[in-house]
């Protein structure tokens, strides 16, 4: 008997200890199906690398930014050696941005993005994951590093690539163009630039003669805005940092042509004269929109002594973003015709006046009524609830047609030596209807995920936005007609 119980009692043991380990390994089976449900894989933090965990969460939720990757990658496929594609940054992206928008089966709640660091090292950047980095820094390395990837495809296909050569929809008479004339251009998806890519246009104007020199482009993939100062009794809005970032300002000192023109007419016997030297406006505007629209908040400031500080303050925004009156539009020539289609276009889009981005305080002069909608300054009650946008409910905003709706929000908690980045971002959509957009916020540090509601989202110390276009019926139509051209 004493030896039956003992048996019994080693069986026991076993048991219990198998159940202990299964549970350890695997925690509750239970526990663990509840969370997969509706929720997306978290990250391995693998010693501070929530940085570049947060910024793959918020890009795994622009559709628009993996759909651009797919097309990207599409010529690797067709290449014979598939074992190089670890080496392309593309590649290792899709497929971990994939995995976290539930668009690739994997049983893992979490992953290891481990794999990121070690192409970047491909790329010459050295990312320690053993040293505080940010979010944003990381964002432009991805950007350009994309860009250098498509930079080194070849622009025209070699004459001795037999393999371009015998593809079906070449015909005999591009082959025999090949020997004669130039080398056909590769395929437009490698001259095309990411979702990301926007241009800013650099207006100057003289305010002697108002004579305007020609606008300069620049190019930008986010748009890093600087907090002004803030207000006693107001609200710091997303729209007071985008108004302060094309508000123009005057430069001192500087040589005008045409100035120095008009002061040649009037001197006779050919004298030389000095170049005028006037007083010139400048003013930032958006020139082309991107269709992923990424806003650095700058947090980042400066003590009297020199110590970096950083700025908590909360910057509301929503969850719906015009950009119309921050758009760059050319300046009509005054003339019968051109005053009334100026007339049609500042009706259109208020806040806009010749080509040049007015404050809220003249928009309101312009249309005579004050505008209902501030981007972050609304009462934001009706954009709570539902994931649409109530455009019947504000008839001066009926028609906008740079709308974008939030998609990601990373936040940073700590001050400038140490920190901890989290992530605001939608749902993925239901498998059953993929272009949908989901209104189910999630709330994701490194391996932790859970749901979260819009009003947090929306009461969150932003320092990253995630932006994507919303496109209408009738922009619809015409892309689809673009498209089909």
């Amino acid at each position: 008997r004493y030896k039956v119980m003992k048996n019994w009692g080693v069986i026991g043991g076993v048991a219990a200890a198998v159940a202990a380990g299964m549970y350890v390994l695997w925690g509750p089976i239970t526990e663990r199906k509840r969370r997969r449900k509706g929720l997306v894989p978290g990250l391995l933090n693998l010693g501070n690398t929530c940085f570049m965990n947060s910024l793959l969460q918020g890009l795994s939720s622009c559709p628009s930014f993996i759909k651009w990757l797919e097309e990207f990658t599409a010529q690797y496929k067709t290449e014979q050696n598939q074992s190089t594609e670890h080496q392309y940054l593309s590649v290792t992206l899709l497929r971990l941005l994939r995995a976290l928008s539930c668009q690739e089966v994997t049983e893992d709640d979490v992953l290891d993005a481990s794999c990121l660091l070690e192409v970047l090292r491909l790329y010459r950047w050295q990312i320690s994951s053993f040293e505080e980095q940010d979010a944003h820094e990381l964002f432009h390395v991805l950007t350009s590093s994309l860009e250098d990837e498509r930079d080194r495809q070849p622009r025209v296909t070699h004459l001795f690539d037999v393999h371009s050569l015998e593809q079906p929809e070449i015909t005999q008479k591009q082959i025999s163009c090949r020997t004669r004339g130039s080398l056909p251009p590769v395929s437009n998806h490698w001259k095309s630039q990411h979702p990301f890519h926007g241009r800013l246009t650099s207006n100057m104007v003289c305010k002697h003669c108002e004579h305007q020199s020609p606008v300069r482009y620049d190019t930008f993939d986010s748009l890093s805005l600087s907090i002004p100062a803030a207000v006693w009794g107001r609200p710091m809005t997303l729209d007071h940092c985008l108004h302060h970032f094309i508000s123009s300002e005057s430069v001192k000192d500087v040589v005008c042509d045409n100035c120095t023109k008009i002061q040649a007419k009037g001197i006779l016997n050919g004298q030389s004269i000095e170049n005028q030297r006037t007083t010139f406006v400048k003013q930032l505007k958006l020139g082309k929109l991107p269709q992923c629209l990424c806003i650095h908040l700058q947090r980042l400031s400066w003590s009297n002594q020199g110590t970096p500080l950083k700025r908590h303050e909360h910057v509301q925004f929503n969850e719906f973003l015009i950009m119309d009156i921050y758009k760059y539009r050319i300046p009509v020539h005054k003339s019968s015709q051109n005053e009334l289609n100026q007339k049609n276009t500042e009706e259109t889009t208020p806040g806009t006046k010749d080509g040049i981005a007015v404050k809220p305080s003249d928009a309101e002069q312009l249309s005579g009524t004050k505008p209902l909608f501030m981007n972050g300054a609304c009462s934001s009650s009706f954009l709570m609830s539902s994931g649409t946008f109530p455009l019947a409910a504000f008839p001066e905003c009926s028609s906008p047609v740079y709308l974008y709706r939030l998609m990601a929000v990373v936040v940073h908690h700590g001050d400038m030596h140490s920190g901890h980045f989290v992530t605001y971002r939608r749902s993925p959509p239901s498998p059953k209807n993929p272009l949908s957009v989901s209104s189910q916020w999630l709330w994701i540090s490194d391996d932790t995920v859970r749901k979260a509601s819009l009003q947090e989202v929306l009461s969150s110390s932003a320092y990253l936005l995630f932006y994507e276009r919303v496109h209408s019926r009738v922009q619809h139509q015409s892309l689809e007609l673009r498209a089909e051209e």
